[in-house]
């Protein structure tokens, strides 16, 4: 279930990392682990630099009420229909790294809370665990009016597991003339998004 947009969290160095939000608006010291859902993921493009050695806690996931559509490298994630699902990875940035994360996150993501013109949102979610616990979380949905041109026009990404769409649209992609297919070197463990091992 997708809300509204919350307030930034500010810097505060005795908020404690695994406070859990109560009812309505997220106080300014609750610090929510992140839903990523695309080049943020672990062993994705933007994970290294932004994520690798500064997260306490990492574990797949999933969010309703959201949809994913392909974008140029990556996807977006916009507020969908209740029943629409989309697979990701909860992350959780260090106490000591996460003001640092969240605004780094902020900046590749073109959100200024506040802003209208921002390209995304951050907004708090509900995201799903494997072993049937609810984590509430940050997650980033495309802004309006971006979000209505992706529901017009965009192209959906079927199952709502980027990864896993990317890794067969490369695995049906023909190989140029004489050119053997490069393989996957994407470890088996980060394409199944209810791995166990981290």
């Amino acid at each position: 279930m997708i809300t509204e947009p919350e307030p930034e969290p500010h810097a505060d160095a005795d908020a404690d990392a695994d406070a859990g939000p109560g009812p309505g608006p997220e106080p300014d010291t609750v610090r929510l682990p992140f839903f990523v859902y695309g080049t943020l993921r672990p062993g994705e493009a933007n994970y290294g630099w932004a994520l690798r050695g500064r997260t306490g806690t990492e574990e797949p996931a999933r969010i309703g009420g959201a949809s994913l559509y392909d974008g140029p490298g990556y996807p977006y994630a916009v507020a969908g229909p209740a029943d629409a699902v989309v697979y990701g990875d909860l992350v959780l940035p260090r106490a000591a790294d996460y003001d640092e994360v969240c605004a780094a996150l902020d900046r590749l993501e073109g959100c200024a809370p506040g802003d209208p013109g921002s390209v995304y949102e951050r907004v708090a979610t509900e995201a799903g665990c494997p072993d049937g616990r609810t984590v509430r979380a940050w997650v980033y949905l495309a802004a309006e009016p971006l979000a209505a041109r992706l529901r017009a026009t965009g192209t959906p990404v079927e199952g709502g597991d980027w990864r896993r769409a990317t890794a067969e649209r490369r695995a049906r992609r023909p190989a140029g003339p004489g050119a053997a297919a490069a393989p996957d070197r994407t470890p088996a463990n980060l394409n199944d998004y209810f791995r166990t091992d981290q």
